[in-house]
Parts: C-alpha cells; sequence; structure tokens
C-alpha cells in the first residue's frame, strides 16, 4: 500500500516537472519570437544615410526624398535676396547622418519673399529707444537724419523710400528705414546762453 502510494507522487511530480519544463520552453519561445518580430517591424538594424538637398527647389527636393523611402515636412522659411526662392537651404537631420528608413526629415526654404513686421509708434521717443525697437523686430537697415527741431534726438518721423510711415503700417525686414531726429535749434541754444540782467528803469522824459 505504502509503495503504491510512493509511485503515484512520484508519478505526480514527474508530470508537475514535465509541465512546468514545458510552460517554461513555452515562454522562452514567445519571447524569442516577440524579439523577432519586433526586430521586423521596427526593421532593426537596418538603416538609411539622410540625403543631401540642399539648393535644390522645394518639389524637387521632396520627390528625391520621397523616392527614397523618406517622409517629408516644410518647417519654417528664412529669407535670403543672394539665393534662389523656393530652394531648400536647410535640412533636419542633417547630411549623411544615419536614420531609421520612413524617418521624417524637415526641411527649411527660402521664401519669396521677404517676412514683414507691423511698425510701433515711434514718435517723440528717444533716437537709442526707436532703434532699439526696431532693431528687436528685425530690421537692420536704418539710417539717421537730423532735421531742424528745438527737441534733440526726439525721432520725427519715420520714413521709407522718402515716404512717411504711419504707426501700424507692414514693413519688410529688408526695408531701407530712415528716422529722422530732432537736432537742436542753434538759435533755442544761443538764447539759452544769454545771462539774465536786472533791468533798468527809464525815466520818463519832462515835456516842454
Amino acid at each position: 500500500m505504502d509503495d503504491n502510494k510512493k509511485g503515484l507522487k512520484s508519478r505526480l511530480v514527474i508530470k508537475i516537472l514535465i509541465n512546468l519544463t514545458l510552460m517554461l520552453g513555452v515562454a522562452v519561445l514567445l519571447v524569442w519570437l516577440s524579439t523577432v518580430w519586433l526586430d521586423v517591424w521596427t526593421d532593426h538594424g537596418e538603416y538609411a544615410t539622410v540625403p543631401s538637398v540642399k539648393g535644390m527647389p522645394y518639389a524637387e527636393a521632396v520627390e528625391s526624398l520621397e523616392k527614397q523611402g523618406f517622409e517629408v515636412e516644410l518647417s519654417d522659411s528664412v529669407y535670403n535676396d543672394k539665393l534662389r526662392p523656393g530652394t531648400v537651404v536647410d535640412q533636419n537631420p542633417k547630411v549623411d547622418a544615419k536614420v531609421k528608413n520612413g524617418r521624417l526629415i524637415y526641411l527649411t526654404v527660402n521664401a519669396f519673399s521677404p517676412r514683414t513686421v507691423t511698425l510701433p509708434n515711434l514718435i517723440d521717443t528717444s533716437l537709442r529707444q526707436a532703434k532699439s525697437i526696431l532693431e528687436g523686430l528685425g530690421l537692420k537697415n536704418i539710417t539717421v537724419v537730423e532735421v531742424p527741431s528745438e527737441f534733440k534726438n526726439l525721432v520725427i518721423a519715420v520714413k521709407r523710400g522718402g515716404v512717411r510711415l504711419s504707426t501700424g503700417a507692414r514693413v519688410p525686414l529688408n526695408a531701407q528705414i530712415v528716422i529722422e531726429v530732432g537736432a537742436g535749434l542753434p538759435e533755442f541754444e544761443e538764447m539759452d546762453s544769454i545771462p539774465v540782467t536786472d533791468s533798468v528803469a527809464i525815466e520818463p522824459l519832462d515835456l516842454i
């Protein structure tokens, strides 16, 4: 009787060990299959080299990149009057970068016209403040002209091409801006320098 119990117990232990071994084997197989599937899905080890499209027309650059399996997106535009409008001036990732197949390539192109900014009110502000505001907007071609005025270095007018610009005018970033400021009139300076003297009383003349 005891031998039968021991035999049943041994067979039960063996079955349990076999089942555990099978479960472990299945688990290892599933992990291996998942790794293989993930490598295939992500093209593990498959890389592409980013070609150069700088200097190419945007449409041509897009066509070339898409033929090589990349996706393309226009990310920004700049303006350079020395370059042909609509050409690619920058790309990200950079040339010769190793990337996954199908990677998104961001392109920056040269705009057909310069970006414009809105001119704020600069009248009666100081020359230094006016220049600082204009340069902060991106306007770099600034000329200062002094005009007769009682108030020195205060802005009298802002002009472009000889035309006075009003507040709110749209100005291209490459525009030549002229700031007219007061020169301070010499006659006012001379008047300020004349010393004040005591007044002299004039006695009335005797009438005959």
